[in-house]
């Protein structure tokens, strides 16, 4: 006996689209509009919230406290979530991103031969100071015999996420300072470029007992790459738009975090994990952007959103002394065509038993038990969705939809099926049994019993084999079980 597979692989169905036949909705059962379908109307990007947060934020560091040198760079920190800056603030693990040089070419003195140009000069007869910057990576010693630039340059090279290095001597720090550690020259590193202005670390800390005299800095150096590297595109995403100054203010906005490094796979990592929105389900775009203020960077903010947005909409260049940079923009990708049952629209109330990507199958004595839909106000969202339980009323069995051509997935890995769901037409009463199997190569790896449901949202964790086939069995008439914005996202 062949399987829906087997028959599936050898034909596709012939497409005949009928007019709808099926009774119109009773009181008790499905309405002419549904209260969950996906509206965009007051959902874009809250500027104001975040605008607010960057000016309340301190990401400030550098080599200025009590730690040894050459510490590990540490991971990508979430600093705020959503209008609210963290006491306990948590890291995101994340591959590094190597970003290339923030500079602003006006702010160059002068070229070196070794890839980097001296942003700002030092003081070597009076007092200096060191950086306090955002994007603060980790620090090592030189020695005393000279002011070794290359040696500082060579170890910002050797860390992935290094685009600056400021060099200074510091006096008087015991850990730098000492009979054990003759040396008092300092290469600190960062993710992002600074300037004179953000030298405001000026000592003054008694860091050795009386007699010995306070911490003072001098000859601070500030040391930029010139060379942009463009960062890597996280894993199941594609790369939209940028590096541009404008923000997105878009719609499907579900809230924003700020990073303490410009690390785009962190903010992968965030949208990938974000709760669902009820309406607009999981998340499939970021934004990520550096914050100036009057100049100077302050915080790395990742905006997150339902519905993909492009560069059209990055309209957001900042307001009063906030200015935006370094804005780009990734949309998560779906390796399922048509999640949306788009590709099939045959005008209002028509349906058919498949698509150029989607097919309706019926079991044996079966007819028309799995089916697509035209019909907007009935649509999660867009104008068709997936029916499933004969549409004609012809049977009491239940159908299949299951796309055309197996996913494109790769073996191993790990993939979160979404989708929306809703078992509203035939009423309370008889929608009580309704049903969907949701199915991964032949196999029901879960089974929803959701009865009588507005569109609401679902997900699902599967592990790939490659050229995985996907499946929706259900509907039991009179319970009726529709699905729509189906995506099968890369974790």
């Amino acid at each position: 006996m062949k399987s829906y597979l087997s028959v599936l692989s050898l034909a596709l169905p012939l497409l005949v689209v009928h007019a709808a036949s099926f009774p119109p909705p009773t009181p008790n059962g499905a309405p002419t509009t549904f209260s969950n379908v996906l509206t965009l109307n007051g959902t874009e990007t809250d500027v104001k919230a975040i605008d607010s947060t960057v000016l309340a934020v301190n990401q400030k560091g550098g080599a200025n406290d009590n730690t040894p040198p050459n510490q590990p760079v540490p991971e990508t920190t979430v600093t705020a979530v959503d209008g609210q800056v963290l006491t306990n603030q948590t890291t995101v693990s994340s591959a590094p991103t190597t970003l290339g040089s923030f500079q602003n070419s006006s702010t160059v003195t002068k070229r070196q031969d070794s890839g980097y140009e001296e942003v700002f000069t030092g003081s070597v007869s009076g007092p200096d100071g060191s950086v306090e910057g955002t994007a603060y990576l980790t620090y090592t010693v030189l020695p005393n015999s000279t002011y070794d630039i290359n040696d500082c340059l060579a170890f910002c090279d050797s860390v992935t996420q290094c685009v600056f290095a400021n060099l200074y001597y510091e006096f008087n720090n015991d850990l730098v300072d000492s009979n054990n550690n003759p040396s008092n020259l300092k290469c600190a590193l960062y993710g992002d470029t600074h300037t004179a202005a953000e030298k405001t670390n000026l000592g003054g800390q008694q860091l050795l007992p009386p007699p010995a005299g306070l911490t003072y800095i001098t000859n601070s150096t500030g040391w930029a790459s010139n060379r942009l590297v463009e960062p890597a595109v996280p894993l199941g995403y594609k790369y939209v738009f940028g590096p541009v100054d404008g923000a997105n203010n878009a719609p499907g906005y579900m809230g924003f975090a700020f990073l303490d490094q410009y690390d785009v796979s962190a903010c992968a990592v965030l949208c990938n994990t974000r709760g669902a929105d009820p309406m607009g389900g999981a998340c499939q775009f970021f934004n990520i952007w550096r914050a100036l203020v009057n100049g100077i960077p302050t915080t790395y903010t990742c905006s997150m959103y339902y519905v993909p947005a492009d560069q059209s909409t990055a309209t957001n260049y900042g307001q009063g002394d906030l200015t935006v940079t370094y804005s780009r923009g990734y949309q998560r990708v779906s390796v399922l065509p048509d999640g949306g049952f788009e590709d099939f629209n045959c005008g209002d109330m028509c349906y058919a038993s498949s698509s150029s990507t989607w097919s309706g199958l019926s079991p044996s004595g079966g007819d028309l038990d799995a089916a697509l839909i035209t019909h907007q106000p009935w649509a999660h969202s867009g104008n068709s969705f997936g029916w499933l339980g004969s549409i004609i009323n012809a049977d009491e069995l239940s159908g299949k939809l299951t796309p055309v051509n197996p996913l494109n997935t790769i073996p191993g890995s790990s993939y979160t099926i979404t989708f929306f769901h809703a078992s509203a037409y035939s009423g309370e009463t008889d929608e009580a049994n309704a049903f969907v199997d949701i199915m991964w190569n032949d196999q029901i790896i879960t089974t929803i019993r959701p009865g009588y449901s507005d569109w609401a949202y679902h997900e699902f964790p599967v592990t790939a084999n490659g050229n995985d086939v996907l499946a929706f069995h259900g509907g039991l008439p009179p319970a009726f079980s529709w699905v729509d914005d189906i995506y099968v996202f890369q974790m």
